[in-house]
């Protein structure tokens, strides 16, 4: 065979393929109600796989966030004797046995990736003459924290409702919204309540609310009092030092290398906890194959109205088989021009779902979901604001697109590779 003839019969090889795709390509539209239930099909499953892999990272993003901003910023550092304890949250434990925040604060600044080193303060407190019995006491340098982060996840914004934040060293606090509509209390009200000091002594306090706040976030809304750190650090009589150090980071993956950094720094005296340790980051990260085994389920379950569709199809179109063998195709191409329809049904309905779903995510990236609405607190207990922004990026797209060809695909060769045992002349008899 000489080479003016390889290339004819290689030129033939490739118009081959294009022609059975074109083949394919004008079988779909032949039944044009069946294909679009085909479309609708594979869409409907790649919308809720869009739909839902938005929401889960938009929860992931934030339990991440509520675990970075309200707990342990991307690195935190407490005793190793508070943190054996840290369920009562003793204040008798500083950190670096009462060292000055302010110079633990400085040493750690030097470190690279290092934005923010703010002292905190959460301990317990006994109300009197009040609704509600007991509550956190939370001290933070409050102008410094709300400048770093928006408390408010929903709003983007500090949170702060009514009035204002307490003034530095001041006798004054700030309450949350749900706090306040529980107690009935409001600015200008005192509130007289019962802690325990750094020395466990008894310590009486009747500071005045100069301002209600509403983070979204149910469990600091329902249950903690703001207080300036200074203010509370002389009333518990923690001299210059402070219960934890809250660490933030220029990038939240420097996390790993300032937490070791700290922990070599402080030494073992001292536990050094990067954010991503949490419980509940930990949980969401582990279940995340979990929901792409559901996501796969969801394929899965479309994809049986398109092997129906093609069983029906070599059966209507079983005639024109056995021509399509009599005319000299392969049982290699018969198979081809079925698969290739399958192909098609899968990624015009994956596509269909895509626009559809990214369009939904796109729209609530921006307007977010009132979990908190939607479910009462049934989340109360994860550390998770209210309100859901679902996420929206291109991966998240492609990646709903590819499955829902790639399974519907794959599930449609069986029946595929059925048409190429149909005998052309037995076809033709029927």
């Amino acid at each position: 065979m000489n080479n003016e003839q390889l290339g004819i019969e290689n030129k033939y090889k490739q118009g081959g393929t294009a022609t059975l795709i074109k083949i394919a390509y004008r079988n779909i539209w032949r039944n044009k109600r069946r294909t679009i239930f085909c479309f609708a099909a594979v869409g409907v499953a790649v919308f809720f796989i869009v739909v839902y892999s938005s929401m889960i990272e938009g929860m992931i993003k934030s339990i991440n966030d509520t675990v970075q901003i309200y707990e342990l910023g991307h690195v935190r550092v407490v005793s190793s004797t508070f943190e054996a304890e840290k369920e009562y949250l003793p204040v008798q434990y500083p950190v670096a046995d009462g060292a000055s925040w302010r110079e633990l604060a400085a040493s750690i600044s030097n470190i690279p990736g290092v934005r923010h080193v703010f002292p905190r303060i959460t301990t317990f407190a006994s109300l009197q003459e009040s609704t509600i019995k007991h509550a956190i006491l939370w001290g933070i340098n409050i102008a410094d924290e709300m400048a770093a982060n928006n408390f408010n996840l929903t709003d983007r914004s500090d949170g702060l409702i009514e009035g204002r934040w307490p003034a530095p060293g001041g006798n004054e606090i700030a309450i949350g919204r749900v706090f306040a509509h529980k107690s009935g209390m409001t600015i200008g009200d005192e509130i007289f309540l019962r802690t325990t000091s750094a020395h466990f002594s008894d310590r009486f306090w009747s500071p005045m609310i100069t301002g209600i706040f509403s983070f979204d976030y149910i469990k600091i809304d329902e249950q903690y009092i703001i207080a300036d750190f200074e203010r509370l650090q002389r009333l518990l009589a923690l001299g210059e030092g402070t219960q934890s150090l809250v660490i933030f980071a220029d990038d939240e993956k420097q996390s790993a290398s300032i937490t070791a950094a700290v922990q070599n720094l402080l030494g073992n005296d001292n536990v050094v906890t990067e954010w991503s340790d949490n419980y509940w980051v930990a949980v969401m990260r582990m279940v995340m194959p979990l929901y792409t085994i559901i996501f796969l389920i969801f394929l899965i379950v479309a994809s049986f109205l398109i092997i129906n569709t093609v069983v029906m199809i070599i059966h209507e179109r079983i005639k024109e088989i056995g021509m399509m063998g009599c005319l000299g195709m392969t049982r290699n191409e018969i198979v081809k021009v079925f698969f290739f329809e399958s192909i098609f049904m899968a990624a015009f309905g994956a596509f269909a779902g895509v626009i559809v779903g990214g369009i939904v995510a796109g729209i609530f990236s921006e307007y977010p979901i009132r979990m908190g609405d939607l479910y009462g607190n049934t989340f109360a207990e994860m550390p998770m604001s209210q309100s859901i922004f679902l996420a929206f990026n291109f991966f998240i797209l492609i990646r709903a697109w590819i499955m829902g060809v790639v399974v519907a695909s794959l599930f449609t060769l069986i029946p595929s590779i059925k048409s190429a045992f149909v005998e052309p002349v037995e076809a033709l008899r029927r």
